[in-house]
């Protein structure tokens, strides 16, 4: 609650100058705390903090057990490997059998999604017969890479769990990778 003050200024008696009162206001400012916290209790109850949203990974299994080994076409399959100075080379089908392509990171959502379209066309649009990513880290590629080839499988809409193969690189991926420099 606001008080006003309307106490004599001071000191003097008698006849001297005459000198208007000056007002001493004092505001209590216990409501407006009040107000304060309330209003803030209010916004961290009704907000929602963002959660984390995690994306599925699949890794292949060490045991040498076949029996519960999914069996994908080649034609549905592209390989991407992870190299050094932020390159990617990428095939589609089996390794050795095409041609990889390397590209950097501003180049592969565009080959993901021509990908992902020729499969769906193969298929006649197929839920169950989508493109399957297989990634291959190698030694030269960073943290960073991942999850930047990550992010693009996600703004890509790539449905099926990509699987991360990094202990099987082939010797013939290895050698395409070290005569192009990216490895």
């Amino acid at each position: 609650m606001a008080e006003l003050d309307t106490s004599s200024g001071g000191g003097k008696k008698g006849g001297g100058k005459v000198r208007t009162k000056k007002a001493n206001t004092k505001v209590d400012l216990t409501a407006m705390v009040d107000l304060a916290f309330l209003l803030i209790t209010f916004f961290m109850l009704t907000t929602s903090l963002s959660k984390p949203i995690a994306m599925d990974i699949a890794k292949p299994d060490k045991s040498e057990k076949d029996e519960n080994r999914l069996e994908l076409r080649a034609s549905q399959t592209m390989t991407i490997l992870l190299g050094k100075n932020n390159k990617v080379a990428w095939y589609m089908g089996e390794a050795g059998k095409s041609q990889p392509n390397i590209e950097g990171f501003t180049g592969i959502r565009k080959s993901i999604l021509e990908n992902k379209k020729k499969v769906a066309d193969l298929n006649n649009n197929d839920p169950k017969k989508t493109l399957v990513i297989v990634i291959k880290p190698t030694s030269g590629a960073t943290y960073k890479n991942f999850v930047d080839i990550m992010d693009e499988l996600n703004i890509t809409k790539i449905t099926t769990a990509p699987a991360i193969d990094d202990e099987n690189i082939l010797d013939s991926e290895k050698d395409f990778m070290k005569q192009n420099g990216i490895l």
